[in-house]
């Protein structure tokens, strides 16, 4: 079974996807006129600056039923943690350090690719009668596909295709077993002993983990991205804090460690210490296989909590999208490689969040295990409240033909919401099958992504058509259309789901 599950990976994470992700990023990237490279300033003057700005919009029909900053706060803490430590540490363990320059190439592309799906997500939504608004790839490839485009019920086959991929993430999720991990080693927690049987650290910091993101989720997408918008921007701050203060107190090692980075890229790296060696094909399929699990883009998921704000055109969330995936990967990511590569670790054989801890262990001693264990249990709640509205999105339209069905479906959904990476971490840990994990997360990638970076070319038309609309009226570059709609359901006026 692990063989077929390695051959698996080895297959989805091959040279068809691997083109299809470089060639959408460069078909986007060219047909935009190097949007994301030439309108950097603007994206941040229009994300993260814009909560510098002390007045509101005054646009009073604006449709969403959370505000961006609770969207990209929510989207944020679905990819920042477990695949921005975890991951990255496991990338360099299993490439080298040339593996992050490939992290990085493809955040490139996928800086754009998030920008297109997150707008197509806000194109194609639909709300209900109360006011939420919900969407999604699912959305865009029935509305785009099944309706506009006229491919009658066939949009359902890439539909159900890509649920089932997202899906399987609810089942099978490596974050709390890895979190848990690095929460046991870094704290004395001792293991339970009841009669003959043993509870050990590990799943004990999973079940408390579990129980709290149970809590946090009884509210919904609305209940979370509350939350969210508090806690995520606090602990993106600390981790970078960390971070710079390891680069600080290592500042002569950083030099060699990008040097390593870059040099190895394109060579290779040979056998040292616990590391076998890595070819440059298994480095670059290791660095965008990492890349896109950590900053998600061209994955699916950020345009199913993005597709609920209130915006007033679809490419100003889509803006949104685009710096997710340069602070996920250009700031996040590389704080956690430098760390690793610094500390040398990366040649013992270990990986994941045991690496991790050990290179923030390494760089600040005690303390930075400590630190590391409280970004690592706050941000794999926040990564499993991400998902849940991910779930949430997909269960709502797969919910709108019956209300019975739907309801019963939602209610199964919450109230087992916590169990499977709890039963996931406790088999793992039984078994001591942990070899495999990171094939796994892979396979769970690489479905949805495949699927979904396909339709986003078939759609591009429609992004297109978007970002010239929105460049004429916000931009001043290009004289604006009045007739033109920048949301589907105002020019069918479909009525409420």
């Amino acid at each position: 079974m692990i063989d077929f599950l390695y051959n698996l990976d080895s297959l989805l994470w091959g040279l068809p996807l691997i083109i299809l992700i470089v060639a959408a990023g460069l078909y986007f990237t060219v047909r935009s006129g190097f949007f994301q490279f030439r309108y950097f300033g603007y994206i941040w003057k229009h994300t993260i600056g814009s909560l510098f700005k002390k007045e509101e919009s005054t646009e009073s029909n604006i449709k969403g039923m959370i505000s961006p900053i609770e969207a990209i706060a929510t989207a944020i803490g679905g990819t920042v943690g477990f695949g921005n430590i975890a991951g990255v540490a496991t990338a360099v363990a299993a490439g080298g350090p040339g593996a992050v320059f490939w992290m990085w190439a493809t955040a490139t592309l996928g800086m754009i690719l998030k920008q297109v799906e997150v707008s197509l997500g806000l194109y194609y939504r639909r709300h209900k009668q109360n006011g939420d608004t919900f969407g999604g790839p699912t959305y865009y490839m029935e509305l785009g596909l099944g309706e506009k485009r006229h491919w009658g019920k066939l949009w359902h086959i890439p539909a159900i295709v890509f649920a089932l991929g997202i899906f399987s993430t609810f089942f099978v999720t490596s974050a709390t077993l890895t979190s848990s991990q690095v929460i046991a080693g870094a704290l004395p927690i001792r293991d339970i002993h009841i009669g003959s049987i043993t509870i050990e650290n590990i799943i004990i910091v999973a079940l408390v983990m579990a129980v709290i993101t149970f809590i946090i989720t009884a509210g919904g997408t609305k209940g979370i991205a509350s939350a969210f918008k508090k806690v995520v921007p606090a602990m993106s701050l600390l981790y970078i804090a960390m971070g710079i203060l390891i680069i600080l107190l290592n500042i002569k090692a950083v030099p060699s460690a990008f040097g390593a980075i870059f040099s190895n890229a394109f060579t290779g790296t040979a056998a040292v210490g616990g590391f076998a060696g890595c070819a440059v094909s298994q480095m670059i399929r290791v660095g965008m296989s990492r890349a896109v699990y950590s900053n998600e883009a061209g994955w699916g998921t950020s345009p199913m909590v993005h597709s609920s704000a209130k915006t007033i055109h679809p490419i100003e969330q889509g803006l949104w999208g685009s710096f997710e995936v340069f602070f996920d990967t250009f700031i996040i990511c590389t704080i956690t490689a430098l760390a690793v590569i610094i500390s040398g670790a990366w040649t013992d054989g270990t990986n994941g969040g045991t690496l991790a801890l050990t290179s923030f262990y390494h760089g600040l001693g005690q303390i930075g295990g400590y630190l590391l264990a409280l970004v690592m249990f706050i941000f794999t709640i926040t990564t499993s409240g991400g998902w849940f509205t991910y779930y949430i999105a997909l269960l709502e339209h797969l919910g709108n033909s019956n209300a019975l069905w739907k309801k019963i479906l939602m209610k199964a959904f919450y109230w087992s919401r916590l169990l499977p990476g709890l039963l996931w971490t406790i088999y793992l840990v039984k078994t001591n099958n942990q070899g495999f994990i990171w094939t796994v997360v892979d396979i769970t990638s690489a479905i949805p992504t495949f699927i979904n970076v396909a339709v986003l070319i078939i759609l591009s038309g429609d992004y297109f058509r978007l970002l010239k609309d929105y460049k004429a009226r916000y931009m001043h570059k290009g004289i604006a259309d009045s007739d033109f709609k920048p949301f589907y359901e105002d020019i069918n006026e479909q009525k409420p789901l």
